[in-house]
């Protein structure tokens, strides 16, 4: 179970991955933190038959509180929608941060269709619930205000993220994600991410499926817990990861960051290349 593994072997530099499904969750457009160009980058590069969108795809929560929407957040609606004209098969299961689109399950907009929750067939068989995940949050469930404060304190962690890594940029360093490294040093953060787990691999066996595919709690994880297959296809705010099943039924956590400093490298390496040739031809002139 790769994740993150090397897939620019499959594309030519401008070509696209044809895969069978795609799984993407906590988007969050309507946020400074969501990182629509990268999503973009990665919609343009794989094609597939179905694409599940497993909610937090629009932030309502942070919209009501200030309205934010530039023009690279109403691309990606765009694309997803170009994607359901041209054939693609696209399901919608709203999260909490968009719950309310949960008004509008059993409704098709734009070929999107919406619903509560879904399960998938693998090519290979498998049954795979489709959830977004925050049935299994207690703050969710039983403490909303909380969910709210710390949604808060997330967006300044977010805000204060994209400072310090506009200075790492400026000194060539690749992007680094403080709230992600938050969260997997923080012990209490780390029991909550296996809690989570624990919590969806017990409703997939109540409910006699073999895995899920889930979002919510931002971290892109493929692991077996006991025999259910536990999958979440992370973030496009910190993580920038997707998760995929190939035409063979074999799923895999693609992690689009390694790509974008890829890019990044590439441009740098561009410029570098540039201003040689550029200081080349100066020193050519000066000399005749």
């Amino acid at each position: 179970m790769d994740i993150g593994a090397d897939f620019s072997h499959l594309h030519e530099p401008g070509g696209t991955v044809t895969v069978r499904t795609i799984w993407i969750s906590d988007i969050h457009l309507g946020t400074a933190g969501c990182r629509a160009d990268a999503l973009l980058d990665f919609l343009k590069t794989f094609e597939c038959s179905t694409l599940y969108l497993v909610g937090d795809i629009i932030d309502g929560w942070q919209l009501r509180r200030s309205w934010y929407w530039p023009q690279a957040h109403n691309d990606v609606v765009q694309k997803l929608l170009r994607k359901a004209r041209k054939g693609t098969r696209v399901v919608f299961v709203p999260g909490n941060h968009d719950e309310f689109a949960r008004r509008y399950v059993q409704h098709n907009f734009g070929g999107v269709d919406v619903v509560t929750e879904c399960v998938h067939t693998t090519a290979d068989g498998r049954r795979l619930w489709v959830t977004h995940g925050d049935l299994f949050d207690g703050v969710i469930q039983c403490a909303r205000w909380l969910a709210y404060a710390g949604d808060i304190a997330y967006e300044f962690t977010l805000k204060a993220n994209r400072h310090l890594n506009a200075l790492r940029g400026r000194i060539g360093l690749p992007y680094w994600s403080l709230s992600k490294f938050l969260k997997l040093k923080v012990k209490r953060a780390v029991s909550y991410v296996c809690a989570f787990e624990e919590a969806v691999a017990r409703e997939v066996r109540k409910r006699g499926l073999d895995g899920a595919v889930c979002g919510h709690i931002h971290h892109a994880e493929m692991r077996l817990i006991g025999d259910v297959l536990y999958c979440n296809d992370g973030d496009w705010v910190e993580s920038l990861t997707a998760l995929v099943e190939h035409h063979d039924g074999r799923l895999e956590i693609i992690d689009w960051s390694d790509e974008c400093a890829r890019a990044r490298i590439g441009i740098a390496a561009n410029s570098a290349t540039q201003q040689l040739g550029s200081a080349l031809v100066s020193g050519s002139d000066t000399l005749s």
